[in-house]
């Protein structure tokens, strides 16, 4: 909860503490078969939560290690279930870093994985994420079968089908990767009529929230409605004041790259900007650049 709302940097010490000083004498304990896979698998999710925190602080080398170790307990406690999306969260790391052929190749294989035990929510996911990469890829066609699949698999889903890890993926979630494929494809009125429905406004998922704005706003950019994108840009920032995210930043600097010269001349730029440059992460994203190799 803390993570949505807040972003990665906001918790992300105080859980790694808690994985250091509570959770490693546990698994050193004791304990039966049984109890130790659950407490594995259980341990897994905590990894896995530490390497998308340290990924959304920027800090993508440290979050790859996450992911590995949370990997690993997912194979002493058997849950291939958990270990595809694990491989499904690395598959989102590589793609924003810009690994894209990797990306694809890491949701194929947590998609293939778990084989005939996945549920609908976990297929759809691991679609989703197929299908971002490709998008940046260029690859319309493998894109929008993916996407397909994505959206035929979250219509199947049940209340009591899926994991409690998965169950944030839902509706809102799908629509938002639709939204970031069709930008990235260059099919901005799809962005915009399939991102409109990606925004939860319930104020626990403000980072998600912010993600699906700015998208929509570079969305608008892309259509010549300068104007709307700007305002709807400004709502984005808005919602990025209390979050401690690195991917937060990118998406500021990615919109500002999206900024042609020629938008820069009118009127609502400048408009836009005035009020921008009061906003903190505006100011973090034409400061230092981001290193995305982490450290």
């Amino acid at each position: 909860m803390l993570d949505a709302k807040f972003g990665g940097g906001h918790a992300r010490r105080a859980l790694i503490q808690y994985l250091h000083t509570d959770v490693r004498p546990m698994l050193d304990g004791k304990y039966s078969d049984a109890v130790g896979r659950e407490l594995h698998s259980a341990v897994a999710e905590a990894l896995l939560l530490a390497g998308w925190m340290s990924y959304d602080s920027g800090l993508h080398g440290i979050a790859q290690r996450y992911f590995i170790q949370a990997l690993r307990m997912t194979q002493a406690a058997g849950d291939r279930l958990l270990g595809g999306s694990i491989l499904s969260a690395m598959s989102h790391q590589a793609t924003f870093v810009g690994r894209y052929r990797e990306a694809a190749t890491l949701a194929r294989a947590a998609f293939t994985g778990p084989a005939g035990s996945l549920t609908p929510t976990l297929a759809a996911q691991f679609r989703a994420m197929e299908a971002r990469a490709l998008a940046r890829l260029g690859d319309e066609r493998g894109c929008d079968l993916a996407l397909s699949e994505a959206e035929r698999q979250l219509s199947r889903r049940t209340v009591d089908s899926d994991p409690a890890y998965i169950a944030y993926f839902d509706e809102v979630e799908l629509a938002a990767e639709f939204g970031h494929c069709f930008r990235d494809l260059g099919r901005s009125v799809q962005a915009t009529e399939r991102g409109a429905g990606s925004i939860f406004g319930d104020g626990l998922n403000n980072r998600s929230d912010f993600f699906a704005t700015m998208v929509l706003a570079e969305s608008y950019l892309g259509q010549g409605e300068i104007g709307r994108g700007f305002e709807i840009a400004l709502n984005a920032l808005q919602l990025g004041e209390g979050l401690k995210s690195a991917r937060c930043v990118q998406y500021v600097r990615e919109l500002q790259e999206r900024v042609m010269p020629g938008m820069k001349k009118a009127v609502e730029f400048r408009n836009f900007s005035e009020h921008a440059c009061g906003f903190r992460l505006w100011k973090e994203a034409v400061g230092d650049k981001i290193d995305l190799n982490g450290s």
